[in-house]
């Protein structure tokens, strides 16, 4: 039986990292730092360090959604974001940045409306929208930009 294995970049050092897909119970750890590796497919609210790691390191692209738990529109995104990471596990990474906890990084990525979405790949940024979206253009927007 092949063990099939898909990308996931480490929230610590930005290092790509190759994860078993049967490993979905298990402790799986960064091969360079040893930090524990997100599960591929997750959307994971991170840290402004966190979100700095994986737009300058990862080889994977970056789908940021900069939101607010307050934010009816946000809300609205968040089950079509949560399907877009599964479908394209391993192929991208989709990170949250809560622009209530941290204004600071909203404010040095010039984040004027909330939900913002921001695609980067290698530290570039490929592309940015914002306001509600349905399912099918964001993931043909995703699909240009990524």
């Amino acid at each position: 039986m092949e063990n099939k294995k898909v990308k996931v970049s480490c929230t610590n050092c930005g290092q790509t990292n190759y994860y078993p897909e049967g490993a979905q119970e298990k402790k799986v750890v960064c091969g360079r730092c040893h930090h524990h590796l997100p599960r591929p497919g997750d959307v994971l609210e991170v840290s402004p360090d966190q979100a700095h790691n994986l737009i300058s390191r990862s080889s994977l692209p970056v789908l940021i959604d900069f939101f607010s738990p307050s934010c009816r529109p946000c809300q609205m995104m968040a089950p079509i974001l949560d399907r877009l990471a599964q479908r394209r596990a391993g192929e991208i990474m989709v990170i949250k940045v809560d622009v209530d906890k941290y204004p600071e990084l909203a404010a040095g990525f010039g984040i004027q409306a909330v939900p913002t979405l921001i695609v980067f790949h290698r530290n570039t940024e490929r592309g940015r929208t914002s306001g509600v979206m349905p399912e099918t253009d964001l993931a043909l927007w995703v699909a240009k930009l990524a």
